[in-house]
């Protein structure tokens, strides 16, 4: 029980100490930037609405993807959905060199006990993946990859569904075209 405390309050001060070396790069509103960049993709509350079908559309929408994203940051959470993009980058590579690096990276930053970004795996999965990087494939990190998958969709992807930022974009009001009729 302990152990796990004191993990927790690693993993902890370590999130804690990127959001603060992130605040404090000079220049950087990156809150301001992804407003500017999701603006002009900002889904329809219909759109929106479709995310609520499965974790999947969620993701395949830019818009969707980035509120997942917010969301799962105020929730100090983030490491799954990274997790998961970084292994979906991760199939998109063709040199076996660039992929046996990178494989590297994602085990260091994410698998590897007391990473600083560890993801929730049981030791099979993690001894698994661990096994697999002897001779690297696109499908190394598949078993893990679909872990954190299902973790997201049973936890964070219904937490998502029932926030305010959700209930905002399904919500939102559409500008009207005509005065709305008065009642005198």
């Amino acid at each position: 029980m302990w152990s796990l405390w004191l993990r927790r309050a690693k993993d902890m001060k370590n999130r804690l100490a990127f959001l603060r070396r992130r605040n404090e790069s000079p220049g950087s509103n990156t809150a301001g930037k992804l407003d500017k960049t999701m603006k002009s993709v900002k889904p329809t509350p219909e759109e929106a609405l479709k995310w609520g079908d499965s974790l999947d559309k969620l993701l395949a929408h830019k818009y969707g993807l980035a509120a997942f994203r917010a969301f799962l940051r105020t929730e100090f959470s983030e490491e799954n959905l990274e997790f998961w993009l970084a292994c979906e980058e991760y199939k998109k590579i063709k040199s076996q060199s660039k992929m046996a690096s990178k494989a590297k990276k994602i085990f260091a930053e994410y698998i590897a006990i007391q990473s600083c970004k560890e993801v929730n795996l049981d030791s099979y999965t993690r001894d698994h993946t661990k096994d697999n990087l002897q001779n690297v494939t696109r499908s190394c990190f598949d078993l893990a990859q679909r872990r954190i998958y299902g973790l997201m969709e049973k936890d964070s992807y219904p937490r998502f569904l029932r926030s305010e930022l959700y209930s905002d974009l399904i919500n939102q009001k559409k500008p009207s075209s005509a005065p709305a009729p008065s009642s005198s």
